[in-house]
């Protein structure tokens, strides 16, 4: 009963922070909004699998910035990774991709009947790589990560998992027509969501 009780709070506060949606504007806000109310992302490689060696290959994964709340975001995507994964192992070879994450994982554009592809259901597009974290930033990310995702405590040990984060240097908003916009990743970190 205590776990319904706590997934109900849960997507109450969900709820609650999609109503409160940053305007169009606001670009670098959005973008740290809607990272921080998204639990899952498609992360694209460059394949350097047999048959599709330099081909994009997209693939999903579950990240956190920190844990829900307002004031629980640090606009770092944090992953939980291991190197079994076929993603990762592009990653080993070419540690570029691009992460996408999108609000149409959230209340706020079911609510409002927007199309994911609608740009009122707005999604963000970081450019970057991935890189493992180092000992100092390994609770933090630990802590973000089982926070929203506690199943990942009781992943395969014998799997080697590590923590990862996905290093921003471009950052694209559509989150209104017209295109999409710019943010650099000091305006991104520079703001709150």
């Amino acid at each position: 009963m205590l776990k319904l009780g706590l997934l109900c709070t849960a997507a109450a506060l969900l709820l609650a922070a999609s109503e409160a949606i940053p305007p169009p504007e606001e670009a670098a806000r959005m973008a740290r909004f809607v990272l921080h109310n998204c639990d899952w992302g498609a992360l694209a490689t460059l394949s350097a699998q047999e048959g599709l060696r330099g081909q994009p290959f997209a693939n999903i994964f579950s990240l956190s910035d920190g844990p829900r709340g307002p004031l629980g975001g640090s606009g770092v995507p944090y992953l939980y990774l291991t190197d079994m994964e076929i993603s990762v192992q592009d990653l080993e070879i070419n540690s570029n991709a691009s992460l996408t994450v999108s609000l149409a994982q959230t209340p706020f554009c079911k609510k409002h009947k927007y199309d994911p592809q609608n740009p009122l259901c707005a999604h963000i597009i970081f450019c970057g790589s991935i890189v493992k974290v180092n000992d100092s930033e390994a609770g933090l990310a630990k802590k973000a990560l089982f926070s929203r995702h506690p199943e990942m405590e009781s992943w395969p040990k014998d799997h080697n998992w590590f923590f990862a984060k996905f290093n921003i240097t471009n950052i694209w908003v559509l989150d209104y027509f017209g295109g999409l916009k710019i943010v650099t990743p000091e305006e991104y970190y520079s703001v709150k969501p």
